[in-house]
């Protein structure tokens, strides 16, 4: 299990986002819930949500915009897409706009779980590269050269 990770799960079937967190929590994952894109994207204001799980049906603002505006202004985040309704068409369109995976509903815990996890660990290496190369710059800035060269 991913230390620290904590999963938004976006769905407009409250039956659904019940079940599943319940699930998740009682395996020992940290789980928020969203009922609507509007709601998630609010919600990622306040919480920097490592994985995100997003239904692609949903009424007024569906799984591929809000996936669209998740990327734009959350682009570390990674994003699962879920849908029970899947075509070839949206799981392209899916991928295009950045999901690190696309899952049919109903999907098994564990597969989720190991979707999960990977997205987290993907996650954590771009983070970790980011620092890296921020570390680097400010090593090569702190190298004694002031830019003022005399020849």
């Amino acid at each position: 299990m991913e230390k620290d990770m904590v999963i938004l799960l976006v769905d407009d079937e409250e039956r659904f986002l019940s079940t599943t967190s319940k699930l998740l929590r009682r395996l020992g994952y940290q789980v928020k819930t969203a009922s609507s894109g509007r709601q998630a994207l609010e919600m990622l204001l306040d919480i920097d949500f490592p994985v995100v799980v997003l239904d692609v049906k949903m009424p007024g603002m569906d799984g591929i915009e809000t996936l669209r505006e998740i990327k734009r202004r959350f682009p570390m985040a990674e994003v699962i897409m879920l849908t029970g309704h899947a075509t070839v068409e949206s799981a392209i369109e899916g991928m295009e706009n950045g999901a690190f995976d696309f899952l049919m509903k109903p999907t098994d815990i564990n597969h989720l779980i190991h979707k999960a996890e990977a997205a987290f660990r993907r996650r954590q290496t771009l983070e970790s590269k980011i620092r890296m190369a921020r570390s680097r710059g400010t090593a090569g800035d702190q190298s004694g050269s002031n830019g003022n060269h005399k020849d």
